[in-house]
This record gives structure tokens, C-alpha cells and sequence, in this order.
């Protein structure tokens, strides 16, 4: 095929889709908002179900509601039939997805799920269909046609479905009020959960690590200090241990214009007085924009007394997954 066949067809696909997210949208009415209501209330969990491709974007969608605040698991309609409807409980509410609405397996479960007591939400394309007649609330996924040109593989219908099952989760996300804090609760192990989990207590430099020399130390002695170090900065002392400074590479390059004399200058004299701060406890996504705000590429971090207790730099927060 020439290649302006591919992308011909391709575009045709992207606009059919295209087409059946904004006519889904028509749908967002009165039974979306008792769907919502009904599974911000639920004391159980939201237990999703299809078979086939819709099975596939409910998997999709119990696990988009799970990450954002509303517990759900997805169970196969196969294999409830053979034991797994043990899993639903009364306090249970149930999503049932279908374009059809006549899926033999989903409808052979469900008299039981109405003898359980569980609330059955329907998400059809067939609001007079079996499913959806049988359902205490019925979300329409209705499309107008499917992108595959044989009008059998399920593309738009399920791209509809999917949309409609993120429009839930995000609604009941800002019902609940979750926020990233939240979320990252529930991904300890990605890159967000570090973003928003690490604290500064976890990837300072502690102990001997922490570059640091006293007001009366030469600049050639903070130099050395530096250098050893490897963190492009060190934190000045005083008498008492309190930070009341900081040099760093970019101090070292003010004062080789001032032809400043390394061997006999204090560090006291020279310093940056004032220098930012911060305390263990402070999130790494805080540190990183403090940073950013002042233009800096390194921070000391002190306890409640101004002691310092640690010291990182933009690669301890690139090496830890923070950037």
C-alpha cells in the first residue's frame, strides 16, 4: 500500500473516534450524576465487569478509579459465573460494561447480582437493550459508527466507553477532594510517588558528607573543603556550630576578579551571609522549586536551631527521580 494510504486511513480513524468523544458528551446528564452520587456513597468497593474488549477497558477503568480515590477491583464474567461472585457483597456497587447490552456472560450473572442487593450501573450502547433495562442506573456509550471499516472490531465504541469511565473517576476525584499527596499514596514506586513522597531527610548528605568550616577558616581551607566534598559548595560555621554562611563555585569566581589572597583570606570575609535553608522534614518537589525560584544549585539543610544537618545539590534530586 503507498503511504498516503496509511495515513489516509489512519486520519479517517482519529476523526470517527474524534466524533464519538463529543457525541458521548451529550450523555453527561442526569444518570451520570446519580452514577456518581451512587459510588460516592458506596461503603463497599466498585467492582467492574465485561467480557471481551469491554472487559479490557474495564480493567482500564477499575484501575483509573482505584488510583484516584474510589476502591475498585475489575472481575471476569466467566469466571464469576464459576465462583469469584463470592468477591460482591450488598455494599458493593456493580459497573457492568457492554456495547451491546445482550453479553450472554454478563447477563447470566446478573439476577444474582440483583438478589445480592449490589446497585447495578450499566454502561451500554443500547439504553432499550436487556442489560440496560435490568440496570438501577444506565450510562449510554452510544456511537455512531465503529472506526473499523467492517462496523465489527470494537474501536469507537470502546474508545467511547473508555472516556466515559474516566469522566466517572475524575468526578469522584474532585468530589473527594484527592490530591497529589493522595495519589502518590497509591504509587510509592513510580517517578510521582517520588516526586511527592522523598523528603529531604532522604536524599541529603549527612555526617562527615556535609561540607562545612568554621568563619575563621582560610578560603585555600574552604577550597580544599569543597573539593572533597563534591558538591560545589560548603557551609560556614560559627563559633557555637550555627551556619552564618555559604561559599560556593560561583563566590569563588566573584572573588578571582577581586584578586582576593586564598592563603591568608578568612571564609567569614568573603562568604554569602544569609544563605537559604531548610529544614529534614521539607518535601523534595518543595526543595526543588525553592531552588528554582532563587537560581541556587545547592542547599543546606538545618535543624530548628540553624545547626546544619545535611546538604544536597540539583544531582542528589536527579539521581533520587525528583527532576
Amino acid at each position: 500500500m503507498p503511504e498516503s494510504t496509511f495515513i489516509t486511513s489512519a486520519k479517517k480513524v482519529i476523526e470517527i473516534e474524534k466524533k464519538a468523544i463529543e457525541n458521548i458528551a451529550k450523555y453527561i446528564d442526569a444518570d451520570f450524576v446519580q452514577a456518581c452520587e451512587c459510588m460516592l456513597a458506596c461503603q463497599g468497593r466498585i467492582i467492574v465487569i465485561g467480557m471481551g474488549k469491554s472487559g479490557h477497558i474495564g480493567n482500564k477503568i477499575a484501575a483509573t478509579l482505584a488510583s484516584t480515590g474510589t476502591p475498585a477491583f475489575s472481575v471476569h464474567p466467566g469466571e464469576a459465573s464459576h465462583g469469584d461472585l463470592g468477591m460482591i457483597t450488598q455494599q458493593d456497587v456493580i459497573l457492568a460494561i457492554s456495547n451491546s447490552g445482550e453479553t450472554q456472560e454478563v447477563l447470566t450473572i446478573t439476577p444474582v447480582i440483583k438478589r445480592i442487593g449490589a446497585t447495578l450501573i450499566a454502561m451500554t450502547g443500547a439504553p432499550q437493550s436487556s442489560l440496560a433495562k435490568l440496570s438501577d442506573i444506565h450510562l449510554c456509550i452510544k456511537v455512531e459508527q465503529e472506526a473499523c471499516p467492517l462496523g465489527l472490531a470494537p474501536t469507537a465504541s470502546t474508545t467511547a466507553t473508555l472516556v466515559m469511565g474516566d469522566a466517572l473517576a475524575v468526578s469522584l476525584l474532585e468530589a473527594r477532594g484527592f490530591t497529589e499527596n493522595d495519589f502518590a499514596l497509591s504509587h510509592p514506586g513510580g517517578s510521582l510517588g517520588k516526586r511527592l513522597l522523598l523528603r529531604l531527610s532522604d536524599v541529603m548528605h549527612q555526617g562527615m558528607q556535609v561540607p562545612l568550616v568554621k568563619s575563621t577558616a582560610t578560603v585555600k581551607e574552604a577550597l580544599m573543603e569543597i573539593t572533597q566534598k563534591g558538591l560545589g559548595m560548603t557551609g560556614v560555621l560559627d563559633k557555637t556550630g550555627e551556619l552564618i554562611g555559604l561559599f560556593t563555585d560561583g563566590d569563588l569566581r566573584r572573588i578571582l576578579d577581586q584578586k582576593v589572597d586564598f592563603h591568608n583570606t578568612l571564609i567569614g570575609d568573603v562568604m554569602t551571609q544569609g544563605c537559604v535553608t531548610a529544614q529534614p522534614s521539607m518535601l523534595a518537589a518543595e526543595a526543588l522549586k525553592l531552588m528554582q525560584d532563587k537560581k541556587i544549585n545547592g542547599l543546606m539543610i538545618v535543624d530548628a536551631n540553624n545547626k546544619p544537618v545535611g546538604a544536597m545539590n540539583m544531582h542528589d534530586l536527579l539521581n533520587a527521580g525528583v527532576i
